[in-house]
C-alpha cells in the first residue's frame, strides 16, 4: 500500500499530465517514475525519523540551472542540450531532499536566465497562470508555473536582475530574492557572478519563508513579527514609481492608503540615484556572461536564442574604462542605500511597473518591454539588496497588485518579520 507521500506524488503528475503541451513548456525534463521513487523514499524517512525535515512530503520543482545527480542541467538552451549529467547535487538540492522535500521535475526559463518576460523559443513560452495569452515573467518562468497550476508546492529558482520576482509577480505569487550570499551557489550554472542569486516561490508568506530556511541553512520563520502600527515603510520617489501604467499606478496609491490606514508610517525617500545607476547591470551582466559564453559564440549564432545572444554581445561593444567604472558606481550605490534606508524597516515600491504584456506584444518589442519588466526589481540587484514580492489585494479583475519590500544586503530577518506584520493587511488572509 502507497504512502501519503506517493499518493500525493501521483496526484500532481496527474495534474500535469493533464496539462497536455503546456507541461512541456512548463518543465525542460520531468521524470514520473523518477520523482515517484524519490517520494518512496520520502514515505519511508517518514515512518523510521521524528525529527529533521522541515519539508517532509513537500513537491519543490527546481529551475534548469541547478544541478541534480544524473540529470542535465541545460539553462533553458539548445547548447547545453548534450552536456554532461550532473554527478552530484548541487548544495541546495541536497539540503531540500535531506528536509523531505521531493524535486519535482526541472523547470524552463529563458536561456541563461538571461531575460525577465520568459520568452524561450527553444521549449516553447508558456503563457502567464492568470491570462494564457501574456507572458509568464522570467527568468524563472516555469518555476512559477509550476506553483501557479498547482503543480507543485514550492519552486526554486535564481534572481540575477529579478528573475524570481518578477514571475512571481506576474501570476499572483510570494517570490524572495534573499542577500546574494545566504543561498550557496555551489552546483548553480552561472550567469553573472556579481548579481546572481538564488530564491523561493510560493503560494503563502510562510511557505516562501520555509524553503528559504531550509536552503539557506539559517531559520528566517521564528523571527517575532513586528505590530503594523510600529513599522516605518520608505515610499521612494526618482524611482521604481516613474512611469508605471495605469493599473500599477491605481494599485500603488490603494497600496499606500492601505497600509498607512493600517498604522503603518510612510516615509519618502529620494532614491533617484538608482534610476541613473541602472546601466551598471546592463554593463556588468553582459560582461560576465560573455566570459562564460564567449568562446561558444559560434555555436551560440546557430542554436541559440538571437535576443540572448544579442545582450551577450553587448559586452563586445564596451571599453575596458566603462567596464571597471561599472563596477566601482556599483560599489558607490550599495553605500548609498544602505544609507538611505538606515531611517526605516523596509523599502516598498511596485514589482512591476507595468502588468504582464501580450507574448505577441513582446515578440515585436523586446528590448523596450524587457526592459520593463527588469526595471524595478534589478534596482535592488544593484543596490545589493535583499527584497520579497507580495500580492496585495486590488481593483483589477484578474491580476492582483504586486509589492516589492526590500532592505539592504544581510538584512533578511528584519526584512522578513516586517513583512511577516503586513501580510494580513496586504492580502486579506492569514499567512
Amino acid at each position: 500500500m502507497s504512502g501519503a507521500i506517493v499518493r500525493k506524488t501521483e496526484a500532481a503528475i496527474a495534474r500535469v499530465q493533464g496539462l497536455g503541451e503546456l507541461a512541456c513548456r512548463i518543465f525542460t525534463q520531468f521524470d514520473p517514475a523518477r520523482i515517484l521513487k524519490e517520494a518512496e523514499r520520502v514515505d519511508a524517512r517518514i515512518n523510521s525519523e521524528q525529527q529533521g525535515m522541515p519539508l517532509a512530503g513537500w513537491l519543490v520543482s527546481v529551475k534548469d540551472l541547478f544541478d541534480e545527480a544524473g540529470q542535465r542541467t541545460t539553462a533553458g538552451s539548445r547548447l547545453l542540450a548534450t552536456a554532461a549529467l550532473a554527478e552530484v547535487d548541487c548544495a541546495v538540492v541536497a539540503r531540500l531532499r535531506t528536509a523531505g522535500a521531493v524535486i519535482f521535475g526541472r523547470t524552463s526559463m529563458s536561456e541563461f536566465a538571461y531575460s525577465g518576460v520568459g520568452l524561450n523559443p527553444h521549449f516553447g513560452t508558456p503563457g502567464n497562470a492568470l491570462e494564457s495569452a501574456r507572458i509568464p515573467g522570467g527568468s524563472s518562468s516555469g518555476a512559477a508555473l509550476s506553483v501557479a497550476h498547482g503543480l507543485c508546492d514550492a519552486a526554486i529558482g535564481t534572481d540575477t536582475g529579478g528573475s524570481v520576482r518578477i514571475p512571481a509577480a506576474a501570476n499572483g505569487l510570494f517570490g524572495l530574492k534573499p542577500s546574494q550570499a545566504a543561498v550557496p551557489m555551489t552546483g548553480v550554472h552561472p550567469l553573472s557572478t556579481t548579481f546572481d542569486s538564488v530564491g523561493s516561490i510560493a503560494k503563502t508568506f510562510d511557505e516562501t519563508v520555509a524553503v528559504l530556511s531550509v536552503i539557506s541553512g539559517r531559520d528566517f520563520s521564528t523571527h517575532e513579527p513586528q505590530r503594523s502600527s510600529s513599522v516605518r515603510i520608505g515610499v521612494p520617489f526618482g524611482a521604481f514609481v516613474d512611469d508605471l501604467d495605469d493599473v500599477v499606478g491605481e494599485s500603488w496609491v490603494q497600496l499606500c492608503d492601505l497600509l498607512a490606514s493600517a498604522g503603518a508610517h510612510l516615509e519618502e525617500i529620494d532614491l533617484s540615484f538608482l534610476t541613473e545607476a541602472l546601466p551598471i547591470a546592463r554593463t556588468i551582466i553582459a560582461t560576465e556572461a560573455h566570459k562564460q559564453y564567449g568562446a561558444r559564440l559560434p555555436d551560440l549564432d546557430r542554436l541559440g536564442d538571437p535576443r540572448v545572444l544579442r545582450r551577450i554581445r553587448y559586452a563586445e561593444t564596451l571599453t575596458e574604462v566603462e567596464i571597471s567604472d561599472a563596477y566601482a558606481r556599483r560599489a558607490e550605490v550599495v553605500q548609498r542605500f544602505d544609507e538611505a534606508l538606515a531611517p526605516v524597516d523596509a523599502l516598498m515600491a511596485p514589482t512591476l511597473p507595468i502588468l504582464p504584456p501580450m507574448i505577441s506584444e513582446v515578440e515585436e518589442n523586446f528590448d523596450g518591454l524587457n526592459s520593463a519588466m527588469l526595471r524595478n526589481p534589478s534596482m535592488i540587484n544593484i543596490a545589493d539588496g535583499c527584497a520579497i514580492s507580495v500580492p496585495f489585494r486590488s481593483s483589477h479583475s484578474v491580476f492582483p497588485g504586486a509589492a516589492m519590500f526590500s532592505a539592504p544586503n544581510g538584512r533578511d530577518l528584519a526584512l522578513l518579520s516586517t513583512v511577516r506584520s503586513l501580510v494580513p493587511t496586504l492580502t486579506g488572509f492569514q499567512h
